[in-house]
C-alpha cells in the first residue's frame, strides 16, 4: 500500500514540476506604447526568443529587433539594432520589464513607467 502511495506522490510531483515552464508569450501583438501622455501604435513579434516590432512614431518607441528572455515575470529585451545619437535612447525597447499576461492581453512596464498594452 505505501508503494502505491509513493508512487502516487511522485507522479504528482512530476506532473506540477512539468507545469512550471516559462509561460508561452510567442505570438504576433498589435497595441499602444505609452510614456506620460504620449501614446504610439505598435506591432511586435515574439517568436521564441526572438522579437520583431514597429510603431506608427518613428522611434516613438524605438522598436527594431533583438532576443528577450524570461525569468518569472520578467522580460528582458537585448536590442540587436544600430541607432543613432539624436534621440531619447531609453526609448529603445531594451532591458528588464515585468510582464503579465490576461487571457491575450499581454502588458509590460518598465521601472520608470513606461508601458505597453499588447493584444495577441
Amino acid at each position: 500500500m505505501k508503494i502505491k502511495y509513493l508512487i502516487l506522490i511522485i507522479i504528482v510531483l512530476a506532473i506540477v514540476s512539468c507545469n512550471k515552464d516559462e509561460t508561452n508569450i510567442n505570438g504576433n501583438y498589435t497595441g499602444t506604447f505609452e510614456r506620460n501622455d504620449s501614446i504610439s501604435n505598435v506591432q511586435i513579434s515574439l517568436n521564441n526568443g526572438i522579437f520583431n516590432g514597429q510603431g506608427d512614431v518613428e522611434k516613438f518607441p524605438a522598436l527594431c529587433n533583438g532576443s528577450y528572455s524570461i525569468s518569472g515575470n520578467t522580460i528582458t529585451f537585448e536590442n540587436a539594432c544600430t541607432w543613432t545619437a539624436e534621440f531619447d535612447w531609453t526609448l529603445i525597447l531594451s532591458g528588464n520589464w515585468t510582464y503579465s499576461i490576461n487571457n491575450n492581453e499581454l502588458v509590460l512596464i518598465k521601472e520608470n513607467g513606461d508601458k505597453y498594452t499588447l493584444i495577441d
